[in-house]
């Protein structure tokens, strides 16, 4: 009942080994399915149908590359629950958030389906000599796509999207822990019009051989990915030898700052937004909560509650706020930040000790007095904890904030929108949520500064993520 072979050139095989890897399902650890695993082979195999597809596939016209990108959006559109599902199924989200995944991943396909008629070029004249200046977007070639396991549907589709209505075909590689949802993808797109050789999967637990393996590949000519800062460093080495175009959406350290003069209610819920979104599980994640000194008891209270309000349990359960976290290792990680900032002397205000029992849950937790030299404060938590500290002036936050090496967004909550643009402007974020615990937005450009990546995904920026600039010089 699940798709789980490699998808090349529009058709279903074992990968050349015949090994297979199981996909677990976090809330009970059960096995899904056992998923091929692709060799360094396959993956060649498929950045040729790639190459042979490319031509044709460029020559389309925007608006055939267009209509075939709605029809996609349409018949996911139409497939939501089914995708939530399968999203719950192998990553453990809960189901709300399952379907608000498959809707925004869904929305990349509309949003760029837009944007492939709206790439527009230049003529000017040349000041010094006379002669006309014409720049033109040409897609850039083969893409490979490398994507992390906490948006399994989204993080394809905000990748897939660009790349064809760029005219650039492309080899995606989905995270071990979560590759159903994208191969699940696959029928739909062939439904929608894209043709055989445009989109192919390569699914497989040797992802450093076989990512490698294609960025050697002479034709390939970008490499976006999303996942940590870690990974992305070993893939900008790799990209170099053959100069690759690199986009990618890297780590996060996200602050999220409360003034005194902030709405509490706006606060409150933007803080949980931008902390359980996902279960945590998320680079935009709040990892570094700040209330300014005189409201702290108040928001902590009223952010507590709030915390003790959300019901953990297996996502499936369509009453359930919070479900597993997606594997063993994900999840004792979290514990171990708590215990590190326990041991340093914070307090432990809600939760904080994972559930006897199958299933990689971890409870809604919540520290407080949480000293400046806990781990989770350098460090992405990514789970469902919240690290709350104080500070009294402005300067001070702005600099504690900055104090690190990732830059992918900030949260700012004050009613004075003067010290809201003044302090949005002064840190060093790719992007700001202010009075907003939500950034996410196809139709915004979505990247960081500093350690946490390169480039844009989404907006009108997204797509030149995959095009050349091409500049021809002539006198008439």
């Amino acid at each position: 009942m699940f798709k789980n072979q490699l998808y090349i050139n529009g058709e279903w095989r074992d990968s050349a080994s015949g090994e297979c890897f199981d996909v677990i399902n976090p809330a009970n650890e059960s096995v899904i399915t056992a998923c091929a695993s692709g060799e360094v082979v396959d993956a060649l195999d498929a950045v040729e149908s790639a190459v042979a597809a490319y031509r044709s596939w460029a020559a389309k016209t925007p608006r055939e590359r267009s209509e075939i990108l709605r029809r996609a959006y349409e018949l996911m559109t139409s497939r939501l629950d089914d995708f939530a599902h399968l999203i719950t199924l192998e990553n453990g989200k809960a189901h709300n958030d399952a379907m608000g995944e498959a809707a925004y991943a869904a929305e990349f396909f509309r949003w760029f389906a837009e944007e492939a008629v709206r790439i527009d070029g230049l003529v000017t004249q040349a000041p010094s000599s006379g002669a006309r200046i014409l720049v033109q977007h040409k897609p850039a070639g083969i893409a490979v796509l490398v994507t992390p396991w906490n948006y399994p549907a989204a993080m394809g589709t905000r990748k897939i999207a660009p790349a064809l209505a760029a005219g650039c075909p492309v080899v995606i590689k989905p995270a071990s822990e979560t590759p159903l949802t994208m191969l699940e993808l696959m029928p739909l797109l062939e439904e929608a019009g894209v043709p055989p050789g445009v989109v192919n999967v390569v699914t497989s637990k040797k992802s450093g051989d076989v990512v490698d393996a294609m960025l050697q590949h002479p034709e390939v000519r970008v490499v976006s990915f999303t996942g940590s800062t870690g990974v992305g460093r070993v893939l900008l080495k790799s990209a170099a030898d053959q100069v690759i175009k690199p986009a990618m959406e890297l780590g996060g350290n996200a602050p999220l700052i409360v003034f005194d003069d902030a709405d509490m209610e706006t606060a409150v819920t933007g803080a949980m937004l931008a902390k359980m979104r996902n279960q945590g599980e998320a680079c935009t994640a709040a990892n570094r909560i700040y209330v300014q000194e005189s409201i702290l008891e108040a928001f902590t209270e009223k952010f507590t509650e709030a915390m003790a309000r959300l019901k953990l349990g297996d996502g499936a359960d369509k009453d359930v706020d919070v479900g597993p976290l997606v594997n063993a290792s994900t999840r004792d990680k979290v514990a171990a930040f708590v215990d590190d900032a326990v041991a340093k002397g914070a307090q432990v205000r809600l939760g904080g000790k994972a559930p006897e029992g199958k299933g990689f849950y971890y409870p809604p937790t919540v520290l407080t007095d949480v000293p400046d030299n806990a781990n989770c404060l350098r460090d992405e938590i990514f789970g469902p904890v919240a690290v709350i500290q104080s500070f009294k002036h402005q300067d001070e936050v702005i600099a504690r904030a900055n104090d690190t090496e990732y830059g992918l967004v900030a949260y700012v909550f004050t009613e004075n929108m003067k010290r809201g643009m003044q302090v949005s402007e002064q840190l060093e974020f790719g992007m700001i949520g202010l009075n907003r615990g939500l950034v996410s937005d196809p139709a915004a450009p979505f990247g960081g500064v500093k350690q946490s990546g390169l480039g844009r995904e989404g907006g009108h920026e997204g797509i030149y993520e995959f095009m050349e600039s091409q500049y021809i010089s002539v006198s008439w």
